[in-house]
């Protein structure tokens, strides 16, 4: 058999005189397995983008046959027809747990920086229904540029994925405010505790929502949480119930902004997906901040802050916020993506650590021994919680697998 690949400009009488071979069986050499072979379910099975022929395709063959794998030739015509050109591999092919890794430190380290400046900024300007809308605005014109220069392309969208994006929006948007109405109003770190039964909301909504079973081993694994925010609530020295009652209200929003993300499940890239609900979001949270904030930040709001910090300091602060903002998500987003179900719950969890631990830090909030008790409990019981989900979720794909 011969693997040459000619060429048309090739002509007849530059071919040297090629002896016909003869045909010998050989039972044992260099053999590819057809099971090893990868399929197309549109195209049939595929081999180095050839089609195989349909008798080799057939059922009749059996599990072991085996076929002789053919020799690869370059463009340029190079004649060592069995040498194979293998492309250069890249770094992040090269190192993948350490490009991993990385992800994870630049997606920890923008988390804790938007936390701290986003506090910051409310001990002098406390308005987060104005700097909800500030986040979401610098995200969108981050967007809106990146799809300018065609980083990423934008994909288009109808009104089929429209209609099921905007409830998640919505969700997004409501659980932004509700957030950052709790970041001002408590400490940081007591925020991101009740944030810590999130879990629990979810299967909740699960059971009594989706109808789906819950093993009561994942109920067992959320007391923990529950006890452990209790404890830390009822000593927080921060305590006020504005901010523990709109950490429960994102909690819930973002519980409903996953039911509805399961059913607006889309081909479309998570990049332009979060740019898209971004967008949504920010004409969501407009209204209601003029509404309620906007008498007041033309009144005294914005000459306070300005009278405080300065104009430059003020503005940059909005902006690198809302830039911080944007970029942890979508870097959460990518890093997620290339990790499994367990290593991302351990990755939620360690977040969250690291954001409560520097803001304690940062701001030298003092907690009672019952809070930081009660907090390492809440910690633990979601770490348990998402190992046990993850460890489910496996399950479950290695059936419908096999």
């Amino acid at each position: 058999m011969e693997s040459r690949v000619l060429s048309r400009a090739t002509t007849l009488s530059s071919l040297p005189t090629l002896n016909k071979l003869h045909r010998v069986p050989l039972p044992n050499a260099s053999l590819l397995p057809v099971k090893s072979i990868g399929s197309v379910s549109d195209g049939g099975n595929l081999v180095w983008g050839r089609q195989l022929r349909p008798e080799l395709c057939s059922p009749v063959l059996k599990k072991g046959a085996s076929l002789l794998r053919p020799c690869l030739a370059t463009a340029e015509g190079n004649d060592s027809a069995g040498e194979e050109k293998v492309a250069p591999v890249g770094f992040f092919s090269r190192y993948p747990a350490l490009t991993t890794g990385f992800f994870f430190f630049t997606w920890y380290f923008l988390n804790v920086i938007f936390n701290i400046l986003n506090k910051k900024i409310y001990n002098y300007f406390p308005y987060p229904y104005f700097v909800s809308v500030i986040h979401l605005a610098v995200g969108v014109v981050y967007c809106l540029v990146s799809w300018t220069v065609g980083l990423p392309k934008r994909a288009p969208i109808d009104g089929n994925l429209l209609k099921l994006l905007i409830p998640v929006a919505v969700c997004h948007a409501l659980g932004h405010v509700t957030s950052n109405v709790s970041f001002a109003a408590v400490a940081v770190s007591f925020t991101h505790t009740v944030k810590a039964l999130e879990p629990f909301f979810n299967a909740a909504a699960s059971q009594f929502i989706l109808g789906q079973s819950i093993p009561i081993t994942l109920w067992l694994s959320l007391a923990p949480v529950v006890i452990g925010v209790s404890m830390a609530s009822l000593t927080e020295l921060s305590f006020n119930w504005l901010g523990f009652i709109s950490a429960m209200i994102s909690n819930i929003s973002f519980t409903y902004r996953s039911i509805y993300s399961k059913k607006a499940m889309t081909d479309m890239d998570s990049t332009n997906i979060y740019a898209y609900i971004s967008i949504i979001a920010l004409i969501v949270c407009i209204p209601p901040a003029l509404i309620i904030e906007g008498p007041t930040l033309l009144k005294t709001g914005f000459n306070d802050a300005i009278a405080q910090v300065g104009l430059v300091k003020f503005v940059s602060d909005l902006f690198w916020v809302g830039m911080f903002y944007h970029l942890y998500n979508q870097v959460a987003t990518n890093t997620l993506e290339r990790v499994a179900p367990l290593t991302h719950a351990v990755g939620n969890v360690l977040k969250r650590v690291f954001v409560i631990g520097f803001s304690i830090i940062i701001f030298g909030n003092k907690i009672s021994t019952q809070t930081g008790i009660g907090t390492g409990i809440a910690i633990a019981g979601v770490a348990l919680y998402s190992f046990i989900k993850a460890k489910i979720e496996e399950e479950k794909r290695q059936a419908k697998a096999a």
